[in-house]
């Protein structure tokens, strides 16, 4: 396949999508079925027009058959008062008028038979548009149900890759806390072994380690001053005696 030819495929595969989106089967049934309506307006008024063009000649070939009576009467007065000259020009004019009354009914003849033509196409046009009307509102019907189902669809679609999203997010959420609290029971059991000091209790307590050094000579200063109390108590020339194990 050469290349131009490659390249009209690739637009009208483009140009049939960019339709398919643009186009409304809701929209394009009311078009048809209002094309449909315009058809019957069309052929009724044909019918209107027959009916009317038939109305004008009936009038006319009566005229004319009026015209033709009036002169068959005139013949007959003209021969009853012995003026056959008068009786032949009378006669002579209505043989001319037969002729055209002939063509006239020929005329509404013919009208008549596109009248039942047209009345018989217009009533199976109207039944053919009652039979579409009723099938594309329910074709609408299916096709917004089916939009509505498309759009739901993604929807939850959407909806879901976003649930996906948060469950990604709490999850991590989730982990960071436990690893927080990995990390502070950790610690807490470091100060508990010693392995860690706890400052923050040192510093309540009330202060450093100099603090604390000076708080252990105090007891013990004290404790030699009771082991001092307790060695005057004892009798005079006793010596203390070893603890017997």
């Amino acid at each position: 396949m050469g290349l131009w030819a490659r390249i009209r495929t690739i637009f009208g595969a483009k140009a049939n999508k960019a339709l398919d989106r643009l186009e409304n089967p809701a929209e394009t049934l009311d078009y048809s079925y209002q094309k449909q309506l315009t058809l019957l307006t069309d052929v009724r008024r044909g019918l209107a027009e027959v009916a009317t063009s038939k109305h004008r000649l009936r009038a006319q070939a009566e005229k004319l058959q009026q015209q033709s009576d009036k002169l068959q009467s005139q013949a007959q007065q003209a021969v009853a008062q012995g003026q056959e000259d008068v009786a032949r020009t009378a006669l002579m004019r209505r043989q001319s008028l037969g002729p055209q009354i002939e063509s006239l009914h020929a005329q509404i003849a013919q009208l008549d038979d596109q009248q039942a033509k047209l009345e018989e196409s217009s009533k199976q046009l109207q039944t053919r548009i009652e039979m579409f009307r009723t099938q594309k509102e329910a074709i609408k019907a299916q096709y917004s149900a089916s939009s509505a189902q498309v759009k739901i669809s993604e929807s939850f679609t959407g909806l879901s890759k976003e649930m996906n999203s948060i469950g990604t997010t709490v999850q991590r959420a989730q982990d960071r806390i436990e690893q927080m609290n990995a990390r502070a029971g950790a610690l807490d059991e470091l100060m508990e072994t010693g392995a860690l000091e706890d400052y923050t209790n040192q510093l309540g307590a009330g202060g450093d380690d100099i603090d604390r050094q000076l708080r252990q000579g105090n007891t013990n200063d004290e404790v030699e001053r009771q082991l001092a109390a307790m060695k005057a108590q004892l009798p005079a020339g006793e010596t203390p005696r070893q603890l017997e194990g």
